[in-house]
């Protein structure tokens, strides 16, 4: 049976009205009989709670440098509240939801991203094992996964959400993979570009054309049609149906 992964990101990973929207049609998708993973990050909530502890957040290339103890706030924020969060909203929409990590069920096994520590406890995904989500869908639930990941030194790592999304889409060889967030899509002087080809992705980042947090995205977007994937779609949401729209290819930039 196909699957679909869709990963949640920036503002709307805040703004509960769009997620509820989601939520719905997630809910829709897995009544059908589809099998659905969630994949989400949560940048700015913990940007918010590292102000708390007094930490200004440091990025090289959109990837968030992440030493011990902002590793343990990250943890708390994307597996605790933010993951909670949308199980619940996912519940309340009539999916049934199951939220866990990439620790859980060794879903993700990470290595350091950088080798000269530069990027602290940020990892590069090296193992991806489903049994867990296969499980979950046997059971009629809907993943909903935070990127955290297992290191080989048994510790929490962070992994870009883009990253472990597109990780996933290729472990399961699915069907299609989503990227919503609060942009529109991949722009070019104000204006959507509706298609892109992977193997234009590093010049459109020399340009200029992408940069911050579209970098890992395209990136990683590029490596997942490059395994298989059938589709790749950069979106932001505006409304119930957006997600029918995405898949349609009628919203955002679609790579291939």
């Amino acid at each position: 049976m196909d699957s679909l992964v869709v990963k949640i990101g920036g503002s709307m990973a805040e703004d509960v009205s769009a997620l509820s929207q989601l939520a719905a049609d997630l809910a829709g998708l897995q009544r059908s009989g589809r099998r659905v993973a969630l994949v989400h990050g949560g940048g700015k909530d913990i940007s918010r709670n590292l102000a708390w502890l007094g930490q200004e957040g440091r990025f090289v290339e959109g990837l968030r440098v992440t030493d011990a103890a902002a590793m343990d706030m990250v943890e708390m924020t994307l597996s605790g509240r933010v993951n909670k969060l949308l199980v619940r909203l996912l519940q309340s929409a009539g999916a049934r939801a199951c939220g866990l990590s990439g620790v859980d069920g060794g879903l993700f096994r990470c290595e350091p991203l950088r080798e000269d520590g530069a990027l602290g406890f940020v990892g590069a995904v090296k193992q991806v094992d489903t049994s867990v989500l296969e499980a979950l869908w046997t059971g009629g639930f809907l993943p909903v996964v935070s990127p955290v990941s297992l290191g080989s030194d048994g510790n929490s790592w962070n992994v870009n959400a883009d990253q472990a999304a597109a990780d996933l889409a290729c472990g399961l060889k699915a069907t299609a993979l989503v990227m919503v967030s609060d942009v529109p899509g991949v722009l070019k002087d104000g204006t959507v570009i509706p298609a892109i080809e992977a193997a234009q992705i590093e010049a459109l980042v020399e340009d200029g054309t992408a940069s911050g947090g579209m970098i890992p995205k395209l990136r990683s977007a590029a490596q997942t049609v490059a395994a298989g994937v059938g589709a790749v779609s950069i979106a932001g949401w505006s409304g119930p149906g957006s997600l029918s729209e995405i898949l349609a290819g009628k919203r955002g930039t679609r790579i291939a």
